[in-house]
């Protein structure tokens, strides 16, 4: 499969108007809905110009399905592969100081009600996933859940999951050995990974040789590697000719388990910019070099948890 159909835009920063990325200056100085909407439209067509068939969406990122069905509708593209998320719901109230963004909920009242939500509003996606799961989600205990999700994928619907948190190895291995009447609940997932943050590699990896579709999210470390780069992305960048985010995003893609990669551009400016990682072949040289800077993973997540939404 050739990089560009390896490659997914997430509208994690795009379909509401604040979000914890770094960077995020490409966006309106005036986040209204229209902008937004406009902004999103600006990727999406851009994207799809160059090659990108995969849009990935969430019931949390505000009005990222909304903006998703109407692009598709105008548009009139039908080769477009959609994947959304359920569990965490967008409470933000399009403001950009509230006090709460989302709040998660992983039970089967939830799923029912933001299933039904992304179907009324983008239609039934190809992929439909649980927003950030972790070991200790009461998913892992409520049965009934889990056979509403496993009666989702004998429709035809593939059934995943997010992860989040210094313990993705471990959620990742918990979730794919769930059944339901001997079938697995879960046949793709979607984990942070970027070269400060590879903990969930091996279990990744593992995935992907058991037929899993594996998605990398969370690419650019929510912008850091962009923004505050470290000194060898800049010096690698520098001898490609290409941004800092080329680099990071040109590693993801050097991993041969991962089946996509998300960008989660706020601007076309962006999108440019991280695209231009499809035409970077990294030495191994440089992937070692690149590999030494991972973090450890619970020094990472706390301090993205540190980010503030902007």
């Amino acid at each position: 499969m050739n990089v560009i159909a390896r490659t997914a835009v997430g509208l994690a920063a795009l379909g509401r108007p604040a979000y914890i990325n770094l960077g995020r200056d490409a966006l309106p100085t005036e986040r209204t809905v229209e902008a937004m909407r406009s902004a999103t439209f600006d990727v999406l067509d851009e994207a799809y110009a160059a090659g990108v068939r995969r849009v990935d969406a969430a019931r949390s990122y505000g009005r990222a399905e909304e903006f998703l069905a109407a692009w598709l509708a105008d548009r009139g593209h039908e080769d477009v592969v959609v994947s959304s998320k359920w569990g965490y719901a967008y409470v933000g109230g399009w403001r950009m100081d509230a006090s709460v963004h989302e709040v998660k909920e992983h039970s089967l009242s939830r799923f029912r009600q933001q299933w039904a939500e992304t179907k009324a509003t983008v239609g039934v996606p190809a992929l439909y996933q649980v927003h950030s799961l972790t070991a200790d989600s009461p998913l892992f205990d409520d049965v009934a859940l889990q056979e509403a999700l496993a009666e989702l994928a004998d429709t035809g619907v593939r059934v995943g999951f997010s992860t989040s948190g210094p313990a993705q190895a471990d959620t990742i291995r918990k979730a794919f050995d769930l059944t339901v009447d001997g079938a697995p609940v879960f046949t793709a997932v979607q984990s942070t990974w970027n070269v400060l943050e590879s903990s969930a590699g091996l279990a990744l990896a593992e995935a992907h040789e058991a037929g899993a579709l594996v998605q990398l999210k969370e690419t650019l470390a929510n912008g850091r590697l962009v923004v505050e780069p470290p000194r060898e992305v800049a010096d690698i960048a520098r001898a490609h000719g290409v941004a800092a985010d080329a680099v990071a995003l040109a590693a993801a893609y050097a991993e041969s388990w991962a089946d996509v990669v998300l960008l989660g551009p706020s601007g076309t400016c962006q999108l440019a910019a991280n695209l231009a990682a499809t035409e970077v072949r990294l030495s191994d040289d440089e992937l070692e070099t690149l590999a030494e800077l991972r973090e450890n993973p619970r020094d990472y997540w706390a301090r993205r948890s540190q980010l503030v939404w902007g």
